[in-house]
């Protein structure tokens, strides 16, 4: 079970340049041990849910919604909107927001991804790393989720992803959406977005759960969601084949715990195998009955664990 709901105690926004302001918000304990917390997608931003995975008694909770989406200005925006720019992002908000020397990171799915390139970018100011539904962007991932692989498991949610892509273009469904999602047509755009995220919110879970279809159900959330996500995507993550792999030596002495969905059909457990075998400091956890959704109760119970442990360790 999830820690009680909680408000923030400070929150605002970090002018990053370019125009971008980045939403952010402090909970839990202003003398707790700090940590923050990275949201998936690229692009789905942050959730109360997710204030509740620390113990606000001993937690000084960091959460902050990535450039373009959330409550983060302008919505949808790629523009300036890389890997690097939320490295960079995340290493202002621990000086001028955390103001702390080191944090525990937590993230999963995108948010692991992007807890790796930070780890691997600072290590020295990562105290430990909670990492959970392994996404290493690699092509074959991308491939498996978007081309052919999970389209055998759910044929029926399949169809209404390529609904919106000609049968002429379904050779490359990442750049088709992209046409799409990066036009001048509005309707054809939120057409595009609501079929590119529903996809996904159907599949996160082992279980379909309503709760993660109407998350990004909204026109704004969708479109924010999918333009994002998909930039990143036809762009590799803006990393170099195999980086976050060949560069884990870099954390070779940061304590961590990886958490893995066996049936995760998002994020397949390959990939938490092999960050696994790179870092091998950090505890593995094969969660049996769960597939992607942090809040599956294996996945939850065993990130629970971890937060708790951190909090005393």
């Amino acid at each position: 079970m999830m820690y009680p709901e909680i408000e923030p105690y400070a929150h605002g926004f970090l002018d990053v340049g370019h125009g971008h302001r980045v939403y952010w918000e402090l909970c839990g304990n202003p003398q707790g041990r700090p940590a923050v917390f990275l949201h998936g997608g690229p692009g789905a931003g942050c959730s109360p849910a997710h204030r509740q995975v620390f113990d606000p008694q001993r937690y000084k909770i960091l959460l902050f919604d990535q450039r373009g989406c959330g409550r983060s200005t302008p919505s949808a925006c790629l523009e300036h909107n890389t890997t690097w720019d939320l490295v960079a992002d995340i290493e202002r908000l621990r000086a001028e927001i955390l103001k702390t020397e080191q944090m525990l990171v937590f993230g999963g799915s995108w948010g692991s991804t992007l807890a790796l390139a930070y780890a691997e970018t600072h290590p020295e100011r990562v105290r430990a790393l909670i990492v959970r539904g392994i996404f290493l962007l690699r092509p074959d991932e991308l491939r498996w989720f978007y081309q052919e692989g999970a389209s055998w498991l759910f044929p029926d949610y399949w169809e209404d992803y390529l609904a919106p892509i000609p049968e002429t273009e379904r050779g490359d469904l990442i750049r088709a959406y992209r046409q799409r999602l990066t036009g001048t047509d509005k309707i054809e755009q939120l057409k595009a977005a609501h079929a590119w995220t529903q996809w996904e919110s159907r599949t996160i879970s082992l279980l379909l759960n309503p709760g993660h279809i109407e998350a990004h159900a909204a026109d704004r959330a969708a479109l924010a969601f999918a333009r994002i996500e998909n930039h990143y995507f036809v762009n590799h993550g803006f990393m170099e084949d195999n980086q976050l792999l060949r560069d884990a030596g870099r954390l070779a002495h940061i304590p961590g715990v990886i958490v893995q969905g066996r049936y995760d059909c998002c994020t397949p457990a390959r990939s938490a195998w092999d960050l696994h075998r790179a870092w091998p400091k950090a505890e593995f956890h094969m969660i049996p009955d769960a597939g992607h959704a942090f809040d599956e109760p294996g996945n939850l119970k065993q990130l629970l664990a971890a937060t708790d442990y951190y909090a005393q360790n």
